[in-house]
């Protein structure tokens, strides 16, 4: 099948979902060689992937994942694909702290880093967060605190077969864009940040053939995956089954633009610290960049009903303590699982 879709592609013919998933079938199931995998990699990356192309690609993913049964709750994950070479501070991992302790649901799926210094896997394992946890362990976190982790490479084990030709290659491919396309609970809401703005109404229509709910794909025009405060940011929004593209300003939550050299991160120590810092109510950049991303997953969390009314309330969790408090908690809980 792979040698079929290889040539296919080579000739710029777009394949079809059914024809996508047997091929990822193929590679996670260690029949098709290093070569192949690596070749048909580098050959759709240079047509470009199309929606049902990435569709089909997320639902083998998907069915190969281990579960993490959080059915009848309605759940969203901050996961983005990372690679837009910014440096900055684990926000998405900082929003789910906020978003939790505002009363929605997060299953938040990461891993360690791709291309900034620090993923939110090595912060959270900095901060004292067991990442380590079974799909079972993920379930009691998300019953007992509104909020679990999964660690990806220990819930997607059949991606090993495609790990050694995609460091070979070392350019991006489709995998760059499955991570957040393929969490393993299924969640029905989603805030996710892509590198690349030609990905955001892409992404939202794989989403919206995913059976996802709610969902909001963002791209700063400064480059970032994430809703910025250097400038605007593009959006394509998921929602009542349509996909809808617009421009969020921040000025317009009066929240003032800001140069990048104000939400930079560091290293894990840094970045640990950071994230402590503005659950802990430092005022500044940071701290505004967190509250519009944290506005957005509560908004798509369904906790708020507009972007303004989540910004709203990300500003009185942080001020009243109770996303540090949700830290601290998932910290202690996650521990005691290693006992």
């Amino acid at each position: 099948m792979i040698q079929f879709a290889i040539d296919k592609v080579i000739k710029r013919q777009h394949l079809t979902e059914e024809e996508m998933m047997r091929v990822m079938q193929s590679i996670m199931e260690g029949e098709a060689t290093p070569s192949q995998i690596g070749g048909f990699l580098a050959a759709l990356r240079m047509k470009g992937e199309t929606v049902e192309e990435i569709t089909g690609s997320a639902r083998v993913m998907r069915e190969k994942a281990l579960k993490v049964d959080v059915e009848g709750c309605y759940a969203i994950d901050t996961c983005g694909t990372g690679g837009d070479h910014s440096n900055t501070f684990n926000i998405s991992t900082t929003v789910a702290f906020i978003a939790a302790a505002a009363g929605v649901t997060v299953v938040k799926h990461g891993n360690r880093s791709v291309t900034s210094s620090c993923g939110s896997a090595d912060v959270l394992e900095k901060l004292g967060v067991n990442i380590q946890l079974t799909p079972e362990e993920v379930k009691r976190c998300v019953e007992e605190l509104n909020i679990g982790f999964m660690f990806a490479p220990n819930f997607h084990q059949a991606m090993k077969h495609a790990v050694l030709p995609r460091r070979e290659l070392g350019i991006r491919t489709i995998f760059n864009i499955l991570g957040p396309l393929t969490n393993p609970a299924a969640v029905q809401g989603q805030v996710l940040g892509v590198f690349d703005d030609s990905l955001t109404e892409i992404m939202a229509e794989v989403l919206l053939g995913l059976g996802v709910e709610r969902a909001m794909v963002v791209h700063g025009f400064d480059g970032l995956d994430e809703i910025t405060i250097t400038d605007k940011t593009k959006v394509s929004e998921l929602k009542d089954k349509k996909v809808t593209t617009y421009a969020i300003d921040p000025r317009k939550f009066d929240i003032p633009l800001a140069g990048k050299q104000e939400i930079q991160g560091g290293n894990v120590e840094e970045n640990a610290e950071i994230l402590l810092n503005v659950l802990r109510g430092e005022r500044g950049g940071k701290r505004n960049m967190v509250l519009l991303n944290a506005g957005a997953a509560i908004y798509v969390g369904k906790a708020a009903n507009s972007l303004e009314e989540g910004i709203d309330q990300a500003r009185e969790v942080i001020d009243m303590g109770l996303a540090l408090d949700k830290l601290h908690q998932l910290i202690a809980f996650s521990q005691e699982m290693k006992q």
